[in-house]
């Protein structure tokens, strides 16, 4: 079993910088991608930022140039480094961790998303 642990959120200014850390632990084999995700007050949950396993990054054109997403593959680590925050940033952030299915031994294990508890991100005028 996967779990997955935010950190990073808060209180920040319009114009702030916050850094958003998604720990991964337990037993991930053949990892798709892993990305960040938000959920806006009466709003759906879409997609942020994405790095794949080939290092292939995405983001949603709201936060193009703004923010960052890394990894670092020996902790088993993503990060979202924000910058130029505003308003309408504000949202909880979720981290996901996407695996392919694989075969392990002859048991088969499909495609999965796993999904971090979420951390808040406010971003004031």
């Amino acid at each position: 079993q996967v779990q997955l642990v935010e950190s990073g959120g808060g209180l920040v200014q319009a114009g702030g910088s916050l850094r958003l850390s998604c720990a991964a632990s337990g037993s991930i084999f053949s990892i798709n991608a892993m990305g960040w995700y938000r959920r806006a007050p009466g709003k759906q949950r879409d997609l942020v930022a994405q790095i794949t396993s080939g290092g292939m990054t995405n983001y949603a054109d709201s936060v193009k140039d703004r923010f960052t997403i890394s990894r670092d593959n020996a902790k088993n680590t993503v990060y979202l480094q924000m910058n130029s925050l505003k308003p309408e940033d504000t949202a909880v952030y979720f981290c996901n961790l996407r695996t392919e299915g694989h075969f392990s031994g002859i048991t088969y294990y499909p495609r999965r998303d796993y999904w971090g508890q979420g951390t808040q991100v406010t971003v004031s005028s």
